[in-house]
């Protein structure tokens, strides 16, 4: 059965069906709690609880860490972009660990942004350390990878494009909501990671759902077999596997692109930026951003982020 694990500026809590209850740790950082697997353990038997909705959650993911993340990992989304799936690489880049926000935190605009845009994600959290040249397979990923989160990489998209700076456009403080649970999950709860739902929504209006299963082009174990070729992880690092089609951000059609490859870059990016302006699907001041996770039949469930938006 799932652990939900919550967290407060104080404290570190589990989801029980009374409320939540109070884990006894020590602990600061999502790595330290993750080793107190016996006082987890405890507080999901515990007598005495509080009603979560009186709690003030943080993410449940600490920072610092290492955030990394996948590239255009869904089907849906790669082919959205006018990309074949076939073609497309298994690569990965970084953000901020400054950029992780808590579920229900404002998500804040800096003043030279204009393409705001979001992606639900499902976040991958490091349950130990795992060395350069770790063996991974399917029967010990469940050692590897301690539970799950949902995450939303939010991403500013007249910075990324013209130059593909990923890593400033999606590392502005805030622009990484996170929770608000920690799901710990057992092998065999981790083997329905293909029964997982993403969702998104802004303002009520629908603009993500998609399932795992027969989307997600490379899952965990592939994800974590070729980032630790060259790249150490530690417990409580935070791994964001990809979005499924859906954001505002969306390929021009083919007979544009090809046009405007013609362009000489700063007219080719003046036209896509001014098109770009016109779209009412990027986020605006005031938008409510709700984005959850979890299997249709409820077994596992993540949770639900709800983050307003704000203009700097």
């Amino acid at each position: 059965m799932t652990i939900s694990v919550l967290h407060t500026a104080d404290a570190w809590w589990v989801r029980t069906p009374a409320g939540a209850a109070k884990i006894d740790t020590t602990a600061t950082t999502t790595g330290a709690l993750l080793s107190d697997r016996a006082a987890i353990d405890a507080a999901t038997a515990a007598v005495e609880t509080v009603a979560v909705d009186t709690l003030e959650l943080l993410s449940p993911v600490t920072r610092p860490c290492r955030v990394v993340a996948q590239m255009t990992n869904f089907t849906s989304h790669v082919k959205d972009a006018g990309m074949d799936p076939a073609s497309v690489p298994l690569t990965f880049f970084r953000k901020a660990s400054a950029s992780i926000t808590g579920p229900f935190d404002d998500i804040v605009k800096p003043n030279h942004v204009t393409l705001l845009d979001y992606e639900v994600e499902i976040g991958l959290v490091i349950g130990r350390a795992i060395p350069v040249g770790a063996t991974i397979s399917e029967d010990n990923l469940s050692e590897f990878i301690a539970g799950l989160v949902v995450t939303n990489d939010v991403s500013a998209r007249d910075i990324q494009l013209p130059q593909t700076q990923f890593y400033e456009a999606k590392s502005y403080p805030t622009f990484t909501p996170v929770g608000p649970d920690l799901v710990l999950l057992t092998p065999d709860e981790l083997k329905r990671f293909g029964d997982l739902r993403l969702r998104l929504s802004v303002s009520g209006a629908e603009r993500q759902n998609a399932l795992v299963e027969g989307d997600m082009l490379y899952r965990p174990l592939q994800a974590l077999q070729s980032l630790t070729r060259f790249q150490e992880l530690a417990p409580g690092d935070l791994i964001l596997t990809g979005t499924p089609v859906g954001t505002a951000l969306s390929a021009p059609p083919k007979p544009l692109a090809i046009a405007g490859n013609l362009l000489p870059p700063a007219l080719k990016w003046k036209l896509f930026f001014s098109g770009q302006a016109r779209n009412p699907r990027y986020l605006r001041h005031g938008d409510i951003v709700e984005a959850s996770v979890a299997t249709d039949d409820g077994v596992i469930d993540l949770g639900t982020q709800r983050t307003a938006i704000r203009f700097a």
